[in-house]
């Protein structure tokens, strides 16, 4: 899939939708997928979870970074 095509599945996913909860991953929900590192979580309005993760195989949780200069970046916690 080309990056054009990536970028459309990601605006129509995400574009216009609002973040109803964060909340970081249960230990028991790390601990099913076989990860050692907590990430935060976001729940759309449609139901989706958006979580980010350290590669595109879901080999642990990742941190977030963000532009804001007093918050930085978001961590993980560790299980």
């Amino acid at each position: 899939m080309t990056e054009q095509e990536w970028t459309n599945k990601a605006k129509s996913l995400l574009v216009g939708r609002m973040i109803r909860a964060v909340e970081y991953v249960s230990v028991e929900e790390c601990e099913s997928m076989g990860w050692s590192s907590r990430p935060l979580a976001m729940h759309l309005d449609d139901g989706t979870w958006i979580l980010p993760m350290r590669d595109d195989e879901g080999n642990d949780g990742g941190a977030m970074a963000t532009s804001d200069e007093e918050l930085g970046t978001i961590p993980v916690l560790w299980s």
